[in-house]
């Protein structure tokens, strides 16, 4: 089993020292570097090349927003999971146009914080359950999404699909949702993906972000 190796940024030492603690718990991961601001952050993965970035966003120098621009460019294969005490859409957003596979507040439970960044480290996007509610879809009925070219295709359960999924959420919990199997569910996200050339669900929703399908209730 190969051993995550993980960059924690946050300028508060308290808060990466919990976090140290927490991750090194855990048998398939590692903390091989620490930063208390954004400069300091691009250095360090330059240096450590690690496979995530656990990142706040409100640090010195040069903000996670910033960072996550630069560091996306500078180490395209580090993935990068947004820690932050701010709930606000407008962010989440702002970092996952910026390059982000995962926004997660820090009042969150410690095992929902391991669950995130397993979830990032196998390629996926993680979004805070309490955040995923409040980003609904500028999808507003099958007639707006229908205006789009290339979501024409779509039938009205797909473009349901794509919108839990854009959200953040699992297959089962759309299954759940839906009322419907997760045979079914994986089904249609195949399709969808399939008519708009998406190949993951991180692709799935950053094509949401650029329709302007995730915005604020």
């Amino acid at each position: 089993m190969s051993t995550l190796q993980i960059i924690l940024a946050d300028d508060h030492v308290v808060m990466r020292e919990g976090l140290k603690s927490l991750v090194n718990a855990q048998a398939d991961m590692e903390v091989v570097g620490e930063a208390d601001n954004g400069l300091a952050t691009l250095q360090k993965a330059q240096e450590l090349q690690p496979h995530i970035v656990v990142m706040d966003i409100t640090m010195p120098k040069m903000n996670g927003i910033q960072a996550t621009k630069r560091l996306r460019g500078l180490c395209p294969w580090t993935k990068i999971l947004v820690l932050t005490a701010h709930d606000d859409s407008g962010y989440l957003r702002q970092l996952l146009e910026a390059g982000a596979s995962g926004y997660v507040l820090k009042r969150v439970a410690a095992e929902e914080l391991v669950k995130a960044i397993r979830i990032v480290a196998a390629g996926g996007i993680y979004l805070d359950p309490t955040l995923a509610g409040k980003v609904v879809g500028g999808y507003v009925g099958s007639t707006k999404l229908r205006g789009s070219s290339q979501g024409s295709d779509l039938s009205e359960r797909e473009l349901e699909v794509l919108r839990h999924v854009a959200w953040g959420y699992t297959n089962k919990e759309v299954a759940a949702y839906l009322d419907i199997s997760v045979k079914t569910v994986e089904t249609h996200k195949a399709h969808l993906m399939e008519k708009l050339d998406l190949k993951s669900r991180a692709e799935i929703v950053r094509y949401a972000l650029r329709q302007g399908w995730l915005r604020e209730s």
